[in-house]
């Protein structure tokens, strides 16, 4: 299961109502900030999501609107988050912008923080024992733009009532099971894996997408995501700006996550120019599962099938 707080949704500019693009997706006990406008410290101090452990943030692309809040929280992620080291994970470009915004807010000894820059390309970010996170590729303004997946990998469940019936002790013996291992009980049996395992279930799928004027090319990556995060900025009356922008509009959104089976889509990067009920209006008309987020929505993202 992923947590998905939005903490700004706007496009572009921020609105009264709106705070510039950023999230946090949580997993046990790692936190990743996807983007950050803005304001998004404040953002995170409103949320009650504090600094702690928060120390790894995934860039989409390198626009402004999308970074400039790096600075803000750098800062006050050092003087009060007990952070020493902070790794921003972004495109070329986009890494250059912010090492620029960094020369400024890291000069002198003011802020104590070390900061790690990681240049992603297509294909595994970072991987753990729970979780695993890889870049998609996205077509947008400028070079090295990406989407994000979160996906827990597939296991097999422990059989309980079979590791009883068999007298597997609880403890380190059925760790070495889980793990793959065979183990001997006291009295010399030897009890296999496969005889308590049950068969394999895959684990939750997050897809998030930055800005992007095309997901032609991404149905096979994404297909399947028990939620999407996906960009609105243009409704379908203006497709001609979404195109010459580089965005999608909600009726796009909406396409993309009926193709590839999303059990939900979550809508962001909202332009001030439509109403929120217009967006989502356009978007259930082919796609019911969808939510129009609003700064500090929470979301629980689980498989269509678990309880």
């Amino acid at each position: 299961m992923f947590e998905l707080v939005f903490l700004g949704t706007a496009a572009s500019a921020p609105t009264v109502q709106r705070n510039l693009v950023s999230a946090m997706v949580l997993h046990r006990e790692h936190r990743f900030l996807v983007d950050c406008g803005e304001g998004t410290q404040r953002q995170i101090m409103r949320s009650g999501l504090g600094f702690k452990r928060l120390d790894k943030i995934l860039l989409t692309h390198g626009h402004l609107d999308h970074i400039l809040g790096l600075g803000g929280i750098a800062a006050t992620m050092a003087r009060w988050g007990n952070l020493s080291e902070l790794t921003i994970y972004g495109g070329r470009w986009a890494l250059e912008r912010v090492r620029a915004l960094m020369d400024v807010v890291l000069r002198g000894d003011e802020v104590a923080l070390e900061v790690y820059y990681e240049l992603i390309r297509s294909g595994p970010v970072l991987s753990t024992k729970h979780v695993q996170v890889q870049a998609v590729p996205v077509h947008h303004r400028g070079p090295g733009n990406f989407g994000f997946i979160f996906e827990e990998p597939t296991h097999r469940p422990f059989l309980v009532e079979e590791a009883e019936a068999l007298g597997v002790p609880a403890g380190p013996e059925r760790r070495q099971l889980v793990q793959g291992e065979p183990i001997t009980l006291a009295d010399g049996r030897i009890v296999h894996p496969d005889q308590v395992l049950g068969p394999p279930v895959r684990g939750t799928k997050l897809g998030f997408l930055g800005d992007t004027a095309r997901v032609d090319n991404l149905g096979q990556a994404l297909q399947g995501s028990d939620a999407l995060v996906m960009e609105a900025t243009y409704l379908a009356c203006d497709t001609d700006l979404a195109r010459r922008f580089g965005h999608l509009t909600a009726l796009e959104a909406a396409q993309f996550a009926r193709e590839v089976g999303a059990g939900h889509l979550y809508l962001t990067h909202i332009s001030q120019r439509y109403p929120p009920q217009a967006v989502l209006e356009e978007a259930q008309a082919v796609f019911p599962q969808v939510t129009v987020a609003s700064d500090l929505d929470r979301f629980s993202v689980r498989r269509e099938d678990e309880d």
